[in-house]
């Protein structure tokens, strides 16, 4: 049976936020005070929304935003990590779930040459309109409180295991590799034989920590990472 690797993207796959990057790209790589001031807990892609309108009416355009885009560093070690999972897709099935947006995801993994490595991306839906500004819709619909309203990232990977439609093999192993607080909800499916992988110093790994003292322990094993070298060589170790 193979293992199925579960990635965010931002401040995991890339060692920056997408969408705060895309600002470079404004007027003095600033936004207005009543953009920047504008953002509500739990709706980001409505700020986001507001964000791309002003970069449009800014005249930026897709070619810009992709030049700068593709300019994003990733994590340190993340690309010998991936280079390893394409040479053994026999052994792994790899996603992403990611609260940031179809189109820059793409730009990001092309100009890498990794878009090979994942079997599916779900991420919020994004184009550019017939003005030339991009837009970005909620990824869908669901019944989470704890999650922003755009994206459950349980939901996702739930009905990733549980569609019938693609007949999903069952996995020996979900390794979990994230950082953000959305990622608490869908760590907290996780079996006994799973492994979810915090990012060392961030907030996944904290509220992870908090768990334990609170005494709702995750099933799944813990396994913190500061580098994809380091997750590299955890897979290395699963892989003999």
């Amino acid at each position: 049976m193979k293992f199925l690797l579960v990635f965010d993207f931002d401040h995991t796959i890339i060692d920056e936020n997408s969408d705060t990057w895309i600002v470079k790209c404004a007027p003095d790589a600033k936004l207005p005070d009543e953009i920047r001031n504008s953002c509500q807990k739990g709706h980001w892609t409505e700020y986001m929304g507001r964000v791309f309108r002003f970069l449009g009416d800014s005249g930026i355009r897709e070619e810009e935003m992709k030049r700068t885009m593709t300019t994003i560093p990733f994590t340190k070690g993340m690309k010998d990590l991936l280079e390893f999972v394409s040479k053994h897709k026999d052994l792994f099935d790899c996603i992403i779930i990611s609260d940031s947006n179809a189109i820059f995801i793409d730009w990001i993994l092309k100009a890498s040459n990794f878009c090979q490595v994942f079997n599916e991306v779900f991420t919020n839906p994004a184009s550019f309109d017939e003005c030339g500004y991009l837009t970005v819709e909620n990824f869908h619909a669901h019944n989470c409180a704890q999650c922003p309203v755009n994206l459950c990232k349980r939901k996702v990977l739930e009905e990733f295991l549980e569609n019938p439609s693609k007949q999903r093999m069952k996995y020996s192993q979900i390794l979990y590799i994230g950082d953000g607080g959305n990622d608490l909800c869908p760590v907290m499916c996780l079996k006994k034989n799973d492994v979810v992988m915090p990012r060392h110093g961030y907030r996944l790994q904290k509220m992870v920590s908090q768990l334990s003292q609170d005494f709702v322990p995750l099933e799944a094993s813990i396994v913190t990472w500061s580098s994809g070298t380091e997750i590299l060589a955890y897979l290395e170790l699963l892989t003999k």
